[in-house]
């Protein structure tokens, strides 16, 4: 039995398989450190996933492609996917959908300004949307108000009705925020109650700001706007027990903050939103703008 089980010589196995020793042992280092390295993304992927619970894998490539240089760790996307397949890391987007928009009233509505238009820089065009948010204390509704240049969410606010006031709110916070005259802003939106009542109306004509709305019921309209909500919903919220209307608001706010200063957005360059909204970028801005009105070009959604 003792001698069935022989030891065999180091040598006599790096010849059976074409190896030296010196190429054995440098293949035994290789797998060590591959492992070594493939920790500490893992460990790096952990902090981050804490504030982006469900941020997508290109983009954690992103964040951490400094990260892996100055630790001279080489590692393409594909084997960065595998390394988060391996670890059950990557995520699965939900689609979920939730009417807010009730069309069907005596309400004035405003043309289109915005399909042959591209924004030139930040307050050029505003997209705004209400969505739903669920959560186990309740239901409620968050307004956004999102530049549709530099992707920053400029006013939001979150309310358990849909009256306009709580919409007006959202834009009060984004009016704030601007630091000249708002002449040649358009801000865009659906045909909803909210956003024809003369409250909401009245506050973007004093301001001398451009009405634009859509003209249909088909989302791309308003593709900004409807994607903003995706990724805020479903990258951010999802993970959340919310109890309260405060607990949401607090919530919000510091999810609003994550996602203008910390989530790199791939149709900016990969940059911040607040860089880009700021011009505080040395990132190049490759532009790609998608015109949703023209479905014959061949132009890549970014998000």
């Amino acid at each position: 039995m003792k001698d069935s089980f022989k030891v065999i010589s180091l040598a006599n196995l790096c010849s059976w398989f074409g190896l030296t020793r010196q190429a054995y042992y440098q293949s035994k280092n290789r797998v060590e450190k591959d492992l070594i390295e493939q920790e500490i993304l893992l460990d790096k992927i952990g902090d981050i996933r804490k504030d982006h619970k469900r941020l997508g894998g290109r983009k954690l490539f992103f964040k951490l492609e400094t990260f892996m240089h100055e630790h001279n760790i080489k590692m393409g996307r594909d084997a960065f996917f595998d390394l988060l397949r391996d670890n059950k890391l990557l995520i699965k987007q939900r689609k979920r959908h939730h009417v807010t928009t009730n069309s069907n009233h005596w309400m004035k509505k405003y043309p289109n300004l915005i399909k042959d238009i591209e924004p030139l820089g930040p307050n050029h065009v505003w997209v705004s949307d209400i969505t739903y948010w669920k959560t186990k204390g309740g239901h409620y509704y968050i307004s956004f108000i999102t530049d549709a240049y530099s992707r920053k969410i400029v006013g939001y606010h979150v309310a358990d009705t849909m009256e306009a006031i709580e919409s007006a709110t959202a834009l009060k916070m984004a009016i704030k925020t601007l630091k000249i005259s708002a002449e040649g802003l358009i801000h865009h939106s659906d045909r909803g109650s909210q956003y024809c009542s003369s409250m909401y109306v009245n506050m973007l004509k004093k301001e001398g700001i451009k009405i634009s709305m859509t003209e249909n019921g088909d989302p791309l309209e308003n593709a900004i706007a409807e994607r903003m909500n995706g990724i805020i919903k479903g990258e951010y919220l999802f993970d959340y027990l919310i109890k309260t209307l405060l607990n949401a608001k607090e919530v919000l706010k510091s999810v609003v903050k994550l996602y203008n200063e910390d989530r790199p957005h791939s149709s900016i360059g990969n940059a911040m939103p607040s860089q880009v909204h700021n011009n505080d970028t040395d990132i190049e801005i490759k532009r790609l703008w998608k015109n949703y009105y023209q479905p014959s070009q061949t132009c890549e959604t970014r998000v």
